[in-house]
């Protein structure tokens, strides 16, 4: 059940966010980019050695890139392993249990640094995304920002299929709640950490609805989300089985619009 004690953080939280903005001179802040991972032996050394080579050349902040294996039963635990022993600014975290959620969640939780992320393993979203993506975040602008595929500016390649049943589900979400963000799906996604850590142990999915949750809870308790238009290629082999993934969307839009009854809106202007 989300609680409204959150709800007068929320302006706490930005305070804390302007408050990095205005040190950033002083310290630099640091950013913690996960990749959640289950059975992606195939592509998981070719995408963090891209990774790895961009954010060493392009993010002029400290950054750790985790390998977030949720219950793999393949070889990639071993993969993510050897990279971390490897490459410098790569670490790995083992789940047992699967779930893309339960793997942000706890990489999240147990992160130090100033801004948490991730981004899905086969880099669909263009690097070149990731800088606009944390710009309002160690501004003080946003706690939240988010990769959207439906904005003025993007440049998307999927199947027709996939296009189709993304946008039937956006336009779902915008309709069942008002929302003010476009896509609640994309795998780009950014926060504070202090927003994470009182936002994450509200939100009850461990699945791929999670990000839905995480967004809906945040623009309802009164965070600032920030969307950046991005380039994005639909992964062919992707491991999301769609029609058992668009049925536990559907029953967590169901469960939270039944919570949200119970819950007053509230923005962080109302605080006293």
């Amino acid at each position: 059940m989300w609680t409204l004690q959150v709800a007068s953080e929320a302006s706490a939280d930005q305070r804390a966010g302007s408050a990095v903005g205005r040190g950033h001179s002083a310290r630099l802040a640091s950013v913690d980019v996960v990749i959640p991972a289950y059975n992606e032996e195939a592509q998981l050394e070719s995408s963090i050695l891209k990774l790895q080579a961009y954010l060493t050349d392009h993010l002029p902040i400290p950054w750790l890139i985790v390998i977030a294996d949720n219950a793999s039963t393949d070889a990639t635990w071993e993969i993510a392993q050897a990279l971390s022993d490897l490459l410098p600014g790569v670490t790995a975290l083992h789940l047992d249990q699967k779930g893309r959620g339960l793997a942000l969640r706890t990489a999240w939780l147990a992160s130090e640094a100033d801004v948490v992320s991730y981004m899905d393993v086969d880099l669909s979203t263009n690097l070149r995304c990731f800088l606009p993506l944390l710009a309002p975040l160690l501004s003080g602008h946003s706690e939240l920002a988010i990769g959207s595929r439906l904005l003025p500016g993007s440049r998307i390649r999927r199947q027709p299929r996939r296009e189709i049943l993304s946008r039937g589900y956006n336009a779902l979400v915008h309709l069942t709640f008002r929302v003010g963000f476009s896509d609640a799906q994309c795998g780009f996604k950014a926060m504070t950490r202090s927003a994470a850590q009182r936002l994450l142990p509200l939100v009850r999915d461990e699945s791929w609805f999670f990000d839905t949750e995480l967004l809906l809870l945040a623009e309802r308790l009164g965070y600032r989300i920030f969307e950046v238009p991005v380039d994005w290629i639909e992964d062919l082999d992707s491991r999301v089985d769609i029609p058992r993934t668009a049925l536990e969307d559907l029953r967590g839009l169901w469960r939270v619009r039944r919570q949200s009854w119970h819950i007053r809106p509230t923005t962080a202007e109302e605080e006293p």
